[in-house]
């Protein structure tokens, strides 16, 4: 496990053929359904590389679109805490059922999310 580091990204559109058409003749990345994850929801792979490395959800209009990366981090509770101790936000936190993330602010206004892989 690599910490600290970027591992993860998501796309969020309620158009996601479109999207898939635009990233996957862009850079060749390849979508999968993953039905574990929810409907709606595929993982995206970079030619030559062993595992997916970031997903793309349907977001049915219910969601604005966006892109957003996340950081694998030791434990999201505390990153948290120092997030919000630096002048960071935390928008929202899910902990304890699954795979530990949350979706932050940083002090410009951008949203990044963090994460720490189920144990």
């Amino acid at each position: 496990m690599v910490l600290n580091t970027v591992t993860w990204f998501e796309i969020a559109t309620d158009d996601p053929g479109r999207a898939q058409r635009f990233y996957g003749g862009l850079f060749g990345w390849a979508f999968a359904a993953a039905p574990a994850m929810g409907t709606g929801y595929h993982l995206i792979g970079y030619p030559g590389a062993e595992r997916p490395a970031g997903g793309l959800f349907d977001t049915r209009g219910r969601f604005p679109a966006h892109a957003i990366f996340h950081v694998q981090v030791a434990d999201v509770e505390e990153t948290c805490r120092q997030a919000e101790s630096s002048g960071g936000r935390v928008l929202a936190k899910v902990v304890g059922t699954g795979p530990d993330f949350a979706c932050l602010l940083d002090t410009a206004g951008n949203r990044f999310g963090v994460f720490t892989p189920k144990r």
